[in-house]
């Protein structure tokens, strides 16, 4: 199938977004680049590298989108002014924060596999920012 080649760019996309600083990505990449010229890399290498580089255990993010077919789903409700959502179809220890949109505000939010719970406005508006690789689905 000629699934990895849509699904390696959306997650370099979604590590994109999770870096939040468009410059600092580029750097990484031309770093990266510089690193292994001309070489044959594992993808141990290539992950090793990206957690050094941009400070996070990139670990769970990997052993989700490259060693397990399943896409992430935040499931969330909405009930009484009160936001609650959590990852499902997820490995074990994956935690990625999501950037999220609150009242027309940019906010993040950090699922896990247990649910958690954010205070709403009773009127608020919520969505989910699109250029995250993942599935949403709404419980309630």
């Amino acid at each position: 199938s000629g699934d990895m080649y849509n699904k390696g760019g959306n997650m370099l996309h979604t590590l994109r977004q999770l870096i939040d600083d468009d410059e600092k990505w580029r750097l990484i990449l031309r770093k990266m680049n510089k690193e292994f010229y001309h070489q044959t890399v594992t993808t141990q290498q290539i992950e090793d590298f990206l957690c050094k580089e941009t400070g996070f255990d990139l670990t769970p993010f990997f052993n989700q989108y490259l060693r397990d077919i399943r896409i992430p789903t935040l499931e969330y409700s909405i009930k009484k002014g009160q936001l609650s959502y959590r990852w499902n179809n997820v490995v074990s220890q994956f935690k990625m924060p999501l950037k999220v949109i609150i009242d027309g505000k940019k906010t993040w939010i950090y699922p896990k596999e247990n649910w958690q719970n954010l205070k709403l406005n009773k009127n608020s508006i919520f969505s989910i920012d699109p250029n995250f690789y993942i599935f949403h689905k709404r419980t309630n």
